[in-house]
């Protein structure tokens, strides 16, 4: 059986009003969202760390964090569907490569990017004697796919297997000591690609967004069918302008600036993505299309269940990682529900859900290299 750590049990109130168009997407689809300007070794653009603060950055904030204890390299490798995915693999400095080291795939937020959050936990892993791997997820950062910014669950979820392939054929990895760990959305996306590939031996999620579930029914299940059939009826007719024009229309439920009425989610991921905290703006991107996501695109996550036939991960072992005041915790606690193998849900007090992209003083380093230390032996 599982066991769960939880230091508070307060019922987080995440519903969102319905003011305004923007608004009413929120609640459908979620408030996943992207990234300004050193250069960076992704060809993007990215604050140093240290160069500027931001006006309401969280305490302990390090999403630019740079070990001196590690290697990068940057590495690119096909999908099944032949498109190139980029990642950055990261090496302890000290490293044997004669041996067979155990190594962890890394997902980024939805709507982010590598140098968003996940290169900050491939660093941080790699201290502790894992080969990490960052991956820009299809259609997003340095990853191919047209046109930028898609949502495409299916694509997501090959992206992890094909970073399995990738890892399992280099000569200094033990192909059967290969973990995962995603981040919001890439949490979805990893289990969604574990339930279907054995090879991922041990499953870690933080802060998980199932991106299926609050695009169906909106945070807290505020969305009704009625509104949610209001959605895909407003994506279908959008498609004969996009169709017609060839231009994409992007959602902006991630202004620039922060409306006066924001509400408190936005509020949380502007604080990150739109702020020297968290920006980072990909080659050829602009800030105001970084995150930003078309609605004809968005609603695909309708037939996204990464939680369904959760069973099919058993008996590998599964890590639920969230902060106990996060607007998101209800995926968490479904995803530990419906899980049947070896399991466990650490709650992280007063942590939000953004906290846990790089807050180092919050997130719990030493029960992610536990995990994976104990289940990639």
């Amino acid at each position: 059986m599982g066991k769960t750590s939880i230091t508070h049990h307060e019922t987080v109130a995440a519903s969102l009003a319905v003011a305004s168009d923007r608004r009413e997407f929120l609640k459908a689809a979620g408030v996943g969202i992207a990234a300004l300007g050193v250069f960076s070794i992704t060809g993007g653009y990215a604050f140093a760390a240290g160069s500027q603060s931001a006006p309401n950055a969280a305490a302990g904030a390090d999403n630019f964090y740079q070990s001196d204890r590690v290697t990068i390299q940057k590495v690119t490798f096909n999908n099944q569907y032949r498109m190139q995915v980029v990642g950055n693999l990261v090496t302890p400095s000290s490293l044997d490569r004669n041996g067979r080291a155990p190594a962890i795939i890394v997902g980024h937020p939805m709507g982010a990017v590598k140098e968003q959050s996940a290169m900050l936990y491939t660093q941080k892993l790699a201290e502790q004697g894992f080969v990490t791997l960052a991956i820009d997820l299809p259609y997003w950062g340095e990853s191919e796919g047209q046109p930028r910014n898609l949502v495409a669950p299916d694509m997501f979820t090959e992206a992890f297997s094909a970073a399995v392939d990738y890892l399992g054929t280099q000569d200094f990895i033990d192909r059967d000591r290969i973990g995962v760990l995603g981040i919001c959305g890439s949490g979805g996306f990893a289990i969604s690609a574990a339930k279907i590939d054995p090879r991922l031996k041990a499953i870690a999620t933080v802060s998980v967004y199932d991106m299926g579930a609050v695009t169906r029914n909106g945070l807290n299940q505020s969305q009704t069918p009625e509104q949610r059939k209001a959605l895909l009826a407003k994506a279908a007719e959008q498609r004969y302008g996009e169709f017609s024009t060839g231009e994409m229309q992007f959602l902006n439920y991630l202004p620039v600036q922060l409306p006066a009425d924001a509400d408190p989610v936005t509020a949380e991921f502007h604080n990150f993505y739109r702020t020297p905290r968290g920006i980072h703006i990909p080659e050829g991107r602009t800030l105001e299309l970084t995150q930003n996501r078309m609605l004809t695109s968005e609603i695909r996550f309708m037939n996204f269940y990464p939680f369904n036939d959760l069973e099919m991960i058993a008996p590998r072992p599964l890590l639920f990682i969230a902060g106990d005041q996060a607007h998101s915790r209800e995926f968490s606690e479904d995803a530990y529900r419906l899980a049947t193998g070896p399991k466990e849900l650490v709650w992280v007090p007063g942590a939000g859900h953004v906290d846990l992209y790089d807050r180092v003083n919050m997130i719990p380093w030493d029960k992610l290299a536990s995990f994976f230390t104990e289940h990639l032996a």
